[in-house]
């Protein structure tokens, strides 16, 4: 994703010469002259590129379903709100559903900035300078990036916003806004309000974001997540998470039967007592939901049992790498302890769909190991895994070896976004790894592939649970069907036979229609490589 390419929306390119753009600023700042509250705008950066697809883009989806839903936002933004004072006027951008309102006269700007979508950050705050407003960036890449980001912005946030937030609002109210506020400790999270996601577009999001906790105790040399918010386990109430997925169902939109969470803790099982705790408060609230958790997750049948019981359908775990040398490497010693295909195999027994995720090129790879990834992943029936090209992101030890081995590329922050090789590997080729990656990627979700692995699960009829709870109306299947039927003459002929095979298991009621889109989704993605 070349920075280059970046969309820039239409609004931005109105303000194109200077004195036009003084003009609105000192009209913008006669205005604010009498006011005792603040207009702020709060904004999400575009997630990828217009050029390029992206596992996570949800664009196959959007065609598909003729809608502008994207998969969800970003929890900084609802937090934010959360933390401001009422007298406040907030609107939020998201980018990945709408264009950003610069005709809307905003008082101060706050954007939350990850590294892969950095640079669109730096663009964006840029804008709002050039008209006279105050822009704040904070997340990991700013704090992770502080004398770099401070070049594209007003102010930045180090850390948390928690413990800074409301000082900083007040400080730009009284016109001292500093240039750099430091969260100097962890936040404790039972302190902080419920976050705030009453100015969201929510009818735009598939599925909503909840946290439980912040703080991961292993420490792997490629994650950025102990770095950012320390190996501690920070734990909310509760009784805070509760109110948390009450206001969701309060505030779903009508057609949804249930609402779809994702608990976004980097561990749920991080704290057994309190994961056991809060599984068996989630069971009265009848929500569909996804987390993360460590493959040890495997040996706790009574959590898996209280997971499934619960509405859990799916974990996302990070088995990383099928080499022990490569493990070793990225001090990922929880998995050196577990036989991944023993693991699947049991939490899958509970009915939970295990999400693999897999990163290549580290030290270890080589184009032979990555072919023998993919022969795993075959063996597994792994449905959905997640191939990652090995990131040194910002702020890792990762990112710190490389760079003192002379072996990082670049810094185009837009090219850090996992299918991009930024760095050296140590046993092939840039190019090698590219390709191993890209042939990981498509053996995974060939369609043959793809249509193999439903059948094993419709044949041990996976989704019974799913079914018998929540199950697939009839005029959804019918409207699946035809809209499958529509691309039968669209020119992929892989897809097409595809769904000759796919049309006659519509209606079986094993069948959950969404795995099959999804799937569908990732073969777009995969061969677009």
């Amino acid at each position: 994703m070349a920075a280059g390419l970046l969309r820039v929306p239409s609004a931005c390119r109105v303000f194109c010469d200077t004195e036009p753009l003084q003009e609105l600023s000192r009209a913008v700042m006669l205005k604010r002259e009498d006011k005792d509250w603040m207009r702020i705008a709060l904004i999400i950066p575009m997630n990828g590129s217009t050029a390029e697809k992206s596992f996570y883009d949800y664009g196959f989806y959007r065609d598909f379903l003729f809608s502008k839903k994207y998969i969800s936002y970003l929890l900084a933004i609802p937090t934010l709100i959360s933390l401001t004072q009422k007298h406040h006027e907030i609107r939020v951008f998201d980018e990945n559903i709408e264009e950003i309102d610069y005709s809307w006269k905003a008082d101060i700007v706050g954007i939350s900035a990850r590294t892969m979508f950095a640079n669109r950050a730096y663009s964006i705050s840029e804008t709002y300078r050039k008209m006279g407003v105050k822009t704040v960036l904070g997340g990991i890449h700013p704090s992770m990036c502080p004398d770099e980001a401070i070049e594209h912005c007003d102010s930045i946030v180090i850390g948390e916003a928690e413990e800074v937030w409301p000082t900083l609002l007040q400080d730009a109210e009284d016109g001292h806004l500093r240039k750099i506020y430091n969260a100097d400790r962890f936040a404790e999270l039972n302190l902080f309000p419920t976050p705030n996601r009453s100015m969201l577009s929510k009818q735009k999001y598939l599925s909503d974001i909840v946290q439980t906790s912040k703080g991961c105790p292993f420490d792997c040399e490629f994650c950025s997540v102990h770095v950012f918010d320390g190996q501690r386990i920070r734990n909310r109430a509760i009784d805070q998470v509760i109110e948390d997925v009450k206001s969701i169902n309060r505030s779903s939109v009508k057609y949804k039967k249930k609402h779809a969470v994702f608990f976004a803790d980097d561990n749920i099982i991080a704290n057994k007592k309190y994961a056991r705790e809060l599984f068996l408060a989630l069971k009265p609230y009848h929500i569909n939901w996804m987390c993360q958790a460590s493959i040890n997750i495997s040996q706790e049948d009574e959590l898996m049992e209280l997971m499934r019981d619960s509405g859990c359908g799916a974990v996302f775990i990070g088995f990383e790498s099928i080499s022990e040398d490569n493990l070793v490497a990225m001090h990922k010693r929880v998995n050196q302890r577990h036989d991944y295909s023993e693991a699947i195999r049991k939490i899958q027994s509970y009915g939970i769909l295990v999400h693999s995720s897999f990163i290549v090129g580290y030290d270890f790879d080589s184009p032979e190991t990555l072919a023998e990834l993919s022969a795993f992943i075959e063996e597994s029936n792994l449905l959905m895994p997640l191939i990652n090209i090995l990131t040194p992101f910002p702020g890792t030890r990762l990112f710190k070896r490389l760079e003192e081995e002379g072996r990082i590329r670049h810094k185009d922050w837009s090219q850090y976004d996992s299918k991009h090789v930024v760095f050296s590997p140590l046993r092939m080729s840039p190019e090698e790894l590219l390709a191993g990656y890209q042939s990981v990627v498509r053996t995974a979700y060939s369609f043959d592939s793809i249509f193999r692995k439903l059948e094993h699960y419709w044949k041990i009829d996976f989704w019974k649970r799913s079914n018998q709870f929540d199950p697939v109306k009839f005029t959804y299947r019918c409207l699946f069907a035809i809209r499958l039927a529509t691309l039968l003459l669209s020119g992929n002929r892989d897809r097409s036979r595809f769904i000759i095979k796919i049309l006659p298991k519509i209606f079986d009621q094993r069948v959950r229609i969404s795995t099959i889109l999804t799937l569908m989704a990732y073969n777009d993605f995969a061969y677009s490589l």
